[in-house]
């Protein structure tokens, strides 16, 4: 005969165990906070509100959406990831503040690896070289030698964005003459940029795309590994002649690490029930994000490449950010 005590442990294990399968059935019972560590209009931001209006109608899940900028995204992470393990509080990170940050910050209030699980991969979407549309450039080339001849600036949303990396890592294969000139945010960037204050930007497809179809900007080539449908003429900066450089911003839904299991798993039914949806498709791929479902597993190894790859981009760069 087995000790109370031991019957007692045993019971409120399967007690546990019950209240946990209880609790992720009766999820979600009131509004689901989802965090956007971007400004208002920009990409992550955008995306967040599609997903979710797009969940609420086909799951009638109920999500309030609450913007918290700053420090490259690491203040929303950091507030995420500190937030009750209940599923009533997400984040949606992207590759800044959780593939990029904790190498480029000497000091980060979060570590995305160990305080944050990866949920559901959104999608993914590639930077695009801009210029205004009055400049003489007709394709990459010209630009380098123009730059060579001359020196040109570059603009980015700022030091150590992803923007700024792949703008170095550019100059440092094409043997280009660029200046960088950092905004604070993308709006600023893209407002000189338009004003021709700033000769080249690569910017987020996201924020250029509707800029480029009415033809304040031109297109030269885009960081993706193929063609993006959306501009079927401007080259991969690999056609161009730089390979290597296939670079691209990501989207995707994290957790506090303490979430139940049960709550992942259907958190990541109905965000991907919503993604494959025909109109939730065509509405991020008319702003620059072509999305990729996958399990919580396949989006954590997708996570370790992309670190893998940032912390080299970065160590290259020699850039930090205090």
């Amino acid at each position: 005969m087995k000790p109370i005590s031991s019957t007692i442990a045993i019971l409120s294990i399967v007690a546990l165990g019950f209240g946990t399968a209880a609790r992720a059935q009766s999820y979600p019972d009131k509004p689901i906070k989802i965090i956007s560590p971007s400004p208002p209009g920009g990409g992550t931001d955008t995306a967040t509100r599609l997903l979710t209006a797009k969940v609420t109608e086909l799951a009638q899940w109920n999500f309030v959406v609450e913007t918290r900028p700053g420090a490259g995204g690491n203040i929303g992470l950091a507030a995420g990831a500190t937030a009750p393990a209940d599923g009533y509080t997400l984040v949606m990170g992207e590759t800044s503040n959780l593939t990029v940050n904790q190498y480029l910050y000497k000091s980060m209030p979060v570590d995305p690896e160990k305080q944050l699980v990866p949920v559901a991969l959104v999608g993914t979407g590639p930077l695009v070289l801009v210029v205004q549309a009055t400049r003489p450039y007709r394709n990459l080339g010209d630009v380098v030698v123009a730059s060579k001849q001359n020196g040109l600036t570059y603009a980015s949303s700022g030091s150590g964005t992803v923007g700024h990396l792949v703008s170095e890592s550019f100059k440092k294969q094409s043997g280009a003459s660029l200046t960088h000139v950092p905004y604070k945010g993308a709006g600023p960037a893209m407002t000189d940029m338009l004003g021709g204050q700033v000769d080249v930007y690569f910017s987020s497809l996201t924020a250029a795309l509707p800029l480029i179809q009415s033809g304040k900007l031109k297109a030269l080539a885009v960081t993706s590994a193929k063609r993006v449908d959306a501009l079927p003429s401007v080259p991969t900066l690999i056609e161009a002649g730089y390979p290597g450089l296939d670079y691209y911003v990501f989207y995707g839904v994290v957790a506090p690490t303490r979430i139940s299991p049960a709550v992942v798993t259907a958190l990541n039914r109905e965000l991907n029930r919503a993604l494959q949806t025909a109109d939730l498709k065509k509405g991020l791929a008319d702003r620059g994000v072509f999305i990729q479902p996958g399990t919580p597993e396949s989006f954590g190894a997708f996570l370790q490449k992309e670190r893998a790859k940032w912390q080299k981009i970065v160590r290259e760069s020699g850039a930090t950010v205090d």
